[in-house]
């Protein structure tokens, strides 16, 4: 019987084994398949341009055109609250004026769309300013044609028409007074429906 051993199992590593490294020398690249999206840097940046006293100036005095002609719908209001009218005394000697000259609406309606609103020269908050006005005033026309149509008397007619009286009166001199405050500021008011139909007509 042969005794060389088939096989031979030891413990300790051969000399070749020793020589060779644990790991490969060889660089490996591993490339990532997972994209990482970076969201793109936003500069904020506050700009503010001062609006010139005269453009402030004359936007101002385009919103007393729509607020004098719809003053005549607060005639129940202030019937019935007279101490409102206290608040208006300060303007009435400029309205008294405007009252005094002939067709003195019409002449600043046309004055105003086809001097300041259809005029390059102004700028563009003036001339938005006064569109927004003429319009304001356009749509206070509406009230009275609606009026002359039916003329309601009495009954629930004439209720109705001192509710709309009334509503369209609070409506005017809100809409001036924040139109007015926005002006004085520097700032461009906005009115609802309003601001869209000016906006379309520049």
């Amino acid at each position: 019987m042969a005794s060389t051993p088939l096989l031979r199992f030891s413990l300790r590593p051969s000399q070749e084994t020793l020589r060779k490294p644990f790991l490969s020398q060889t660089p490996i690249h591993l490339k990532s398949t997972v994209k990482i999206s970076r969201s793109p840097s936003k500069t904020i940046c506050m700009a503010y341009q001062t609006v010139p006293a005269t453009d402030r100036l004359v936007s101002s005095f385009a919103y007393f055109l729509p607020f004098f002609n719809g003053l005549q719908y607060g005639r129940y209001l202030l019937m019935k609250y007279p101490n409102l009218a206290l608040v208006l005394e300060p303007i009435f000697p400029l309205l008294n004026i405007y009252r005094s000259v002939p067709y003195a609406s019409f002449v600043c309606f046309f004055a105003l769309y086809l001097g300041v609103v259809k005029n390059p020269s102004f700028s563009k908050y003036v001339r938005f300013n006064s569109m927004q006005a003429v319009v304001l005033d356009v749509l206070l026309s509406l009230p009275l044609l609606f009026q002359r149509v039916f003329s309601p008397g009495k009954g629930l007619g004439l209720k109705l028409l001192v509710m709309g009286y009334n509503s369209i009166f609070v409506f005017i001199v809100f809409s001036f007074l924040y139109s007015l405050g926005h002006c004085v500021l520097g700032r461009t008011p906005y009115l609802p429906l309003v601001a869209e139909a000016a906006d379309r007509q520049l």
